[in-house]
């Protein structure tokens, strides 16, 4: 015979896995189903943790135990930066990657704050100016609903941005296009990128800011962005939720032969 918890846990997973608890649903909270009969305190506290554990809800303080997406949302790579996307048209990178993925968006569901900052090592190597430096940094808080699903800090050297929609705080991308967009109409046309990424354990206020279940890894993402003769036009630190995207990359095989052969 199987214990109480588990019981009650299986019962919930199959109201998700049926659909009638549908992705972002709330589950009661314990102590309502404490007085609902449902068992002690320990037993649903038992049965929410094995939920967890399956993969099926999250549980955050403050926001309770959701239901989780099943469906990783797409994080493009390098199309998501088609010229066509947002020099001709006006889905800049998180609006490509939830066309991609068929999901809706807002463009205020992206929030951001700007600020003069020094840059650390890290931002001064980014961007190729000394340590100290005043650079402009525009943090960003992307949500899918009231879900975040991740942040990207973007850096610049003020002779780049200055009196430009980077700079202006409003919710939502900068202006028609985004920020490449910006850089494009003051003369700083994007031409390659190089972007490095790695996994590791989130600091207490990354789990608090992003709502991650416990135990759930972030996924940190450098990206440089140059102009075609070279300069560094934007350095970006984000940090994305393990569980919420499933990155995506689809690119010509080189062939460094080949490359050699021409150039004989």
């Amino acid at each position: 015979m199987a214990p109480k918890w588990r019981d009650l846990a299986d019962r919930f997973a199959e109201q998700i896995k049926t659909g009638q608890l549908p992705p972002g649903a709330q589950l009661p909270q314990i102590r309502e189903l404490v007085e609902a009969g449902e068992g002690s305190k320990e037993t649903v506290h038992k049965a929410y943790k094995a939920l967890e554990a399956e993969g099926l809800v999250t549980s955050t303080r403050g926001h309770g135990t959701v239901v989780r997406p099943r469906v990783a949302l797409k994080r493009l790579g390098i199309a998501r930066y088609d010229k066509a996307k947002w020099r001709d048209g006006d889905e800049v990178a998180f609006i490509a990657d939830r066309v991609a993925s068929g999901r809706a968006y807002k463009r205020n569901e992206q929030t951001q704050t700007v600020s003069r900052v020094e840059a650390d090592s890290l931002v001064a190597e980014g961007l190729g100016v000394p340590v100290g430096s005043e650079v402009y940094a525009r943090a960003r808080l992307v949500k899918e609903g009231v879900q975040p699903t991740h942040t990207l800090t973007s850096y610049y050297r003020p002779e780049h941005v200055e009196g430009t929609r980077i700079v202006d705080p409003t919710p939502g991308p900068a202006g028609r296009g985004g920020g490449y967009r910006v850089l494009y109409d003051a003369g700083y046309e994007i031409d390659h990128m190089r972007e490095a990424l790695f996994a590791r354990i989130p600091t207490a206020d990354e789990v608090q800011l992003l709502q991650l279940p416990a135990g759930e890894p972030v996924v940190e993402l450098h990206r440089t962005t140059y102009t075609a003769d070279g300069t560094v036009v934007e350095f970006a630190v984000g940090l994305h939720a393990a569980s919420r995207f499933a990155w995506e990359y689809d690119f010509k095989v080189p062939d460094s032969t080949q490359d050699r052969k021409g150039q004989e």
